[in-house]
């Protein structure tokens, strides 16, 4: 019996599955924390990977291997390999005017970037840190001859770090960096306008092609992004829309054909089996229920309780969730809203569902993009942590308009990088077929006045104060 192994390096955490590569089984797994922030020495992935694999039992036994983890992060390397400074993850924001400058210095502005790159830049993604880094920290910029994101340079290093030049990455990673197109590869000239140099990048491999090998003789693929990692774990298929709810919160669809939105709502990546995965992310998912949780009191299962015992629309309470800033809407420097406050409707079960409801309609403002990009809807797979409170199940439908189904609780992107280990150890044309994820599905009757009283107030926001 072979066995893979597939890595999630998200921003909270290192996840290891190992399975059987042909039946997909899992046999162990291990789990190690990522430190907190916006920005980490990516040193501390390698730490957590190291204790993620002891935790799992090690790799001795494993024939294939593959990572998948956050995207966008800018991991910046001097000519020897050594890293230049911290890494700026997707939801460090300091890099929103950096974007906004770059959108407007390409002629033709947002459209021509859709149509480059198939997404406009955001503070989130790499170009745009690129250009904060040369702005702000020009000595850095000097030393910086090659650039990668995080799962590049952890499968580079589990390569045992040889030069900058053989660095290698995915489509599904390359496509979030704003340098890179699905059709045309990299875009040198985005490249300079950002960083005033073109810096070496990581070679884009196809889907099952592997990279190199472990000191012990394991194969390593190609790896991902962490959303195209979910939708192979998940086997997702043209029309099933992901809707994830982490660190941050994501409705991402798998098309067969490519997206270019001029309105930069949507990110037009590709996925990590040669199709393409239009996506629309929002900085925040589950911090909104933990800080409301906090003010309450309670722990997450008892914000659960508390909202489910609220009626819809929570008797006019409204959470607009923009607390960690936002990307979609682009208003990273927007706070959070409560709005519609009485003296009779103030109570815990209120706040409770009102936040609740505040997080799914921002969801269902995301799947309302992909439907008017013409992409079509036709199941909703509700993951991420956020998924385990029995709240978020219960009132997706009431809020999404349609039934969700919920796959039993799994690493869904380390078992999509898995599953990649899996097809790169088989040779095959395709990934291999492992039994589809048992799930539950939750329907409800929707209730569009909830999402009506959140159009009217989601724009009522402030920007957040200096030191804030």
């Amino acid at each position: 019996m072979a066995l893979v192994a597939g890595v999630d390096s998200s921003t909270q955490a290192c996840k290891v599955v190992v399975r059987d590569a042909e039946t997909g089984v899992l046999l162990r797994s291990g789990r190690a924390v990522h430190p907190a922030g916006t920005s980490v020495d990516p040193e501390e992935w390698w730490r957590a990977l190291g204790a993620a694999v002891a935790a799992a039992g090690g790799l001795e036994d494993v024939s294939a291997l593959s990572v998948a983890a956050q995207q966008h992060g800018m991991v910046a390397l001097d000519a020897a390999g050594k890293v230049v400074r911290d890494a700026l993850l997707w939801n460090d924001t300091r890099s929103a005017a950096a974007a906004d400058a770059l959108v407007a210095e390409l002629e033709g502005g947002a459209a021509a970037w859709a149509s480059a790159v198939g997404s406009v830049p955001l503070a989130s993604f790499t170009v745009a840190k690129l250009r904060w880094l040369a702005e702000h920290e020009p000595d850095h910029a000097r030393k910086t001859a090659a650039v990668c994101l995080p799962h590049d340079w952890l499968t580079w290093r589990l390569r045992g770090s040889p030069g900058i030049d053989e660095l290698t990455t995915d489509r599904s990673d390359a496509s979030g960096t704003g340098y890179w197109s699905a059709t045309d590869g990299y875009r040198a000239d985005l490249l300079r306008m950002a960083l005033g140099a073109v810096p070496v990048v990581p070679t884009v491999k196809a889907p099952a092609q592997a990279v190199g090998t472990l000191p012990g003789g394991a194969i390593l693929g190609p790896g991902a992004g962490d959303n195209a990692g979910a939708a192979l774990g998940l086997d997702a298929a043209a029309g099933d829309v992901l809707i994830s709810i982490g660190t941050s919160a994501v409705v991402s669809a798998v098309s067969d054909r490519p997206t270019a939105d001029p309105t930069g709502e949507i990110a037009g990546f590709a996925d990590a089996t040669g199709r393409y995965l239009p996506l629309v992310c929002t900085l925040n998912g589950v911090g909104v229920l933990h800080a409301v949780a906090r003010l309450l009191g309670v722990a997450l299962d008892q914000l659960s309780r508390l909202a489910l015992q609220a009626s819809p629309g929570a008797e006019g309470l409204v959470v607009v969730p923009y607390f960690a800033g936002e990307r979609t809407p682009n208003r990273p420097d927007a706070s959070g809203a409560l709005h519609g406050m009485t003296v009779d409707n103030v109570t815990p079960g209120n706040m409770a569902r009102a936040a609740v409801e505040g997080l799914l309609c921002g969801l269902a403002d995301g799947l309302d993009r992909l439907r008017l990009a013409g992409i079509p809807v036709t199941r909703l797979l509700l993951l991420g942590g956020g998924a385990r409170s029995e709240a978020v199940r219960r009132l997706a439908p009431t809020v999404l308009g349609l039934p969700v189904e919920v796959p039993d609780p799994s690493e869904t992107v380390a078992d999509g990088a898995a599953r990649q280990a899996a097809w790169v150890w088989s040779g095959a044309d395709h990934p291999p077929a492992w039994k589809a994820t048992a799930s539950a599905t939750y329907d409800a009757p929707f209730a569009p006045f909830v999402r009506e009283r959140y159009a009217v107030v989601r724009d009522l926001t402030a920007r957040r104060m200096p030191g804030d």
